[in-house]
């Protein structure tokens, strides 16, 4: 299981790289895309404003549950993977946002951009594509902080002994 596991490091720490430096939309914002749009549902009863917030809270909050679910249960490399998700789901997040002006990413059923209406409402839209790439560089900052913490739980240490393993799921 720890060949696998490092494998998996590995392959995040590519991953996160090119989020960090390229990203773009791809397989997994389709998961992102469908708890985005449910989260717009959810929220609704709540007014307009939460409904335009809620796509983007249900979005962020489901896979930082997973983070939180297995970081509870002592489980760091699920944890850490989970994060990596949530970090990307920020990545997401922040082209949205960054996109509030120029309205070139395609719109689910061609409404209202969320973060164009949410940016206007609070007088910074003339920001948008500065608080994207803030945004972006805060996802970038979650995405290398998961993938340290999914690395340092398959890394052998000089004082692990067989506890580490357990709390580390290595066992399973």
């Amino acid at each position: 299981m720890t060949l696998a596991r490092r494998a998996t490091v590995a392959i995040l720490v590519a991953y996160t790289a090119w989020l960090v430096l390229a990203y773009r939309y791809h397989f997994i914002d389709g998961v992102n895309l469908l708890v985005h749009e449910a989260g717009h549902l959810v929220f609704a009863p709540l007014g307009q404003t939460f409904s335009m917030l809620g796509g983007t809270l249900l979005q962020l909050a489901f896979p930082l549950a997973f983070v939180v679910y297995f970081a509870r249960r002592g489980q760091p490399f699920e944890a850490g993977v989970c994060g990596v998700w949530a970090a990307e789901s920020g990545m997401y997040t922040a082209t949205y946002m960054g996109d509030a002006n120029a309205l070139a990413l395609p719109l689910v059923g061609g409404h209202l951009h969320d973060w164009r209406w949410l940016f206007q409402r609070a007088g910074v839209l003339d920001t948008a594509e500065e608080i994207g790439v803030a945004v972006h560089a805060l996802a970038s900052l979650g995405a290398i902080v998961a993938v340290w913490t999914a690395a340092r739980s398959v890394v052998p240490r000089a004082n692990a002994g067989s506890a580490g393993d357990e709390r580390s799921g290595a066992t399973s």
